[in-house]
Order: C-alpha cells, then structure tokens, then sequence
C-alpha cells in the first residue's frame, strides 16, 4: 500500500514514517523545503513537494505515486508564551481547517480509499475522576474547536467516497520535542510546567508510542480513537518532570496562572482522565510506555535532557 503523509516531517510524522516504512507500506512524504526532502529520502520515503492548501497540486501528487491512503498528520504547534495566545494557534488552525479541506479534496479526485486525521484530546470537556472515552461531552473551544473541522472533514471524505475515514485524538505529546523541552525547562528553575489543579488527571502519549498508532490506524475499523497512555493525576505528572532534572518537588500552575494564560491554559488545566481502551481493543496497540513518569524515566537513563 502506498500512503501519503501531509506533516512528514514533523513531530508526529518523523515517529511515524520510519514505522509505516518498517511494516511494509511505501511512504510518499509532503516536503516543505529540499532539506526536509532530503531527510525523507534518508528515511526510505519519496518526497513531493506541494502546497498543503492547493488541492490540485495535492491530488497530482497522490495521482501520479498511485496513494491509497492518506494520512494528515500535518500541525503547527505553538510553544512558550505563543501557546498561550488565540494568535499564536493561527497557523495551526488553518492548517486543521483548510488544510484537512484541501486534502480531502485532493484524495477524493485521486481515488484513495483511506483517509486517517490527526486530532487532539483536549476537545474534551472537565471530567474530573470520570473515565472519557469517544463518547465523552466535548467543550471544545478557542483553537480547540479547529480539531472537529479536521474530523468532520475526514468524515466527509468517507461519506462521498465511501471509504474509510480514522480520526485519532492524541493526548498531549511528550518525549524529544520542544513542548517537553520547553516544560523541562520550567521544571529545571523550579516553575510550575503543568497546568490544573494537583489532583485533576493528565493524559499523555510518547512521540514514539503516537508513530505506532499512526501505523495500526492504517489497519483499524472506521471511526474515532483517542490515543493515550494511562493517565496521572497532575501533581504525579509535575513529580515526574521535577525527577527528571533532579529536583526535589514538582510545581503545577493554580488559579492564578490559569486565568493568566487565558483559554488555552484553561483547556490545559482540565481533569482529562483518557481511555483508550477502544483503540486498543480494535487494534491491538499498546504502548511502549505505559504513562508519562515511566516515559520521562526512560528518556532520563537515556541521557534525556541534555545539560543546557
């Protein structure tokens, strides 16, 4: 089977394309820029470049690799202060909205059967202790609200083409990537690097573990996934970030931050105790580390952060 990814080359796409390549499908990777072509073809991929929003460009590509599926990992994910602002998600909501609209398009007019849509958990409403699995109420907000076009996108394509469609709403990303650096690094001056009350929950995913799910979506019935680890409250998720720099105690942000740092650190601070459990079910998948203290564990033994 040959597949395109939109977002290749980026967080989730770099975890997931060696693993696409490793279980046998031939990867036609979307590249910006010719180093980023070039790491693709390091990687074993073909690289086209096209614009994310030009459909026609897009269906050309798909047309002439011969692609079956689709896989739109394509983000642009904001750190530091700009994650906490309405215009530093600008980008990447247009990426969800028209991007996800342009690729439908284009898989349409190029025959592909599949269409797999990255997507968040933090649609979600504040569960508390409550487990939330795909049928759990949504409040989805802000830049939030941009992960249900992408879904209802993906569903269009499979409603017009009558294929099959796999939305996966991925719990926060952690592992060597700038979101985890940039937490590390709030942790290390002994600042709060998680959001919420202590004892709401936090799901999380490894970058690795998120690649795999990318991998087994390929092969997983049509429908919506969330894709997570076993959740941690979010004071044993701020301990874990503290021992992993070598403090003492860890710090998670009160009411005062959350009303500071507006709705995105609002939706942040929401208990979100995540199943999985229908992933799993359907496909077998299982992660390589079983929640965010054992992952951040590993990377540390691992010499994972490195010394600023």
């Amino acid at each position: 089977m040959k597949v395109f990814v939109a977002g290749a080359t980026g967080v989730l796409g770099a975890a997931a394309v060696p693993g696409l390549i490793a279980a046998g499908y031939e990867v036609v990777g979307l590249a910006r820029t010719s180093s980023k072509a070039q790491a693709l073809h390091r990687a074993g991929a073909t690289p086209v470049t096209a614009d994310l929003f030009d459909p026609d460009a897009l269906q050309a590509a798909m047309t002439r690799h011969g692609c079956d599926a689709v896989l739109n990992l394509a983000t642009h994910i904001p750190t530091g202060t700009a994650a906490l602002t309405r215009h530093g998600w600008a980008h990447n909501d247009r990426i969800r909205t028209e991007g996800s609209a342009a690729l439908v398009a284009a898989a349409l007019g190029a025959g592909v059967r599949r269409f797999v849509q990255e997507g968040v958990t933090f649609g979600y409403a504040d569960g508390g202790d409550t487990w939330l699995d795909e049928d759990a109420p949504l409040d989805a907000v802000g830049h939030v609200a941009t992960v249900l076009d992408a879904a209802g996108n993906a569903r269009d394509f499979a409603a017009r083409s009558g294929g099959a469609a796999v939305v996966l709403w991925f719990a926060q990303f952690y592992g060597d990537d700038p979101l985890t650096r940039t937490r590390l690094a709030l942790a290390r001056r002994g600042l709060p690097a998680v959001f919420g009350a202590p004892q709401g929950w936090a799901a999380s995913v490894h970058i690795g573990d998120a690649g795999t799910a990318v991998v087994a979506a390929l092969a997983a019935p049509p429908g919506t996934y969330n894709v997570a680890d076993t959740p941690l409250r979010h004071r044993e998720q701020a301990a874990a970030l503290a021992a992993a720099v070598g403090r003492a105690r860890g710090r998670t942000a009160g009411p005062v931050a959350l009303a500071l740092g507006g709705a995105p650190a609002r939706i942040l601070g929401r208990s979100q105790r995540i199943s999985s459990q229908q992933f799993r079910d359907a496909t077998r998948w299982s992660p390589r580390y079983p929640d965010f203290a054992a992952g951040l564990a590993a990377l540390r033994r691992n010499g994972y952060p490195r010394a600023s």
